[in-house]
């Protein structure tokens, strides 16, 4: 990475700007031009440098609920059940672990009810068995990794 690319990581890292026009305000407290931050950002995604780029909502405080959910997926099987799992508009995201439980999935949905039903049609369309872990606590954690 360059300077400017530096720069611009680890100011992503401290939160975007909530104001009308967000990329004009970071573009100028950087000085730099809106269009290339903006080109950067879709490059990073584009190139996997991040997986994602929005805004995280707290789904309780919303009249939500979500869970971490976790599967043994045979290997053979892994990428069909993750395209179908991403498919699914409650799942946040999922990921792979060097684990038994080799896949990984947070799942957020407009009730707790709801929450039981996607699990429950999750392992009829897999026929594997999903382990729930919902959360027990909060906690706020400011992470930075420092380019």
């Amino acid at each position: 990475m360059n300077d400017d690319q530096r720069r611009l990581m680890n100011r992503l890292q401290q939160g975007f700007p909530l104001v009308p026009s967000p990329w004009r305000a970071l573009a100028e407290e950087l000085d730099l031009e809106e269009a290339a931050l903006r080109q950067q950002v879709d490059d990073w995604l584009a190139d996997g440098t991040l997986t994602r780029f929005g805004p995280m909502f707290d789904v309780e405080a919303l009249g939500g609920a979500f869970t971490l959910a976790a599967m043994a997926v045979p290997e053979p099987r892994f990428e069909a059940v993750h395209r179908l799992l991403d498919g699914l508009p409650e799942v946040a995201h999922n990921y792979r672990r060097e684990h038994a439980l080799n896949m990984w999935f947070v799942l957020a949905c407009d009730s707790p009810a709801a929450v039981t039903r996607s699990l429950e049609h999750i392992e009829a369309v897999t026929g594997l068995v999903v382990m729930n872990f919902p959360k027990e606590a909060t906690y706020h954690v400011g992470l930075h990794f420092p380019v």
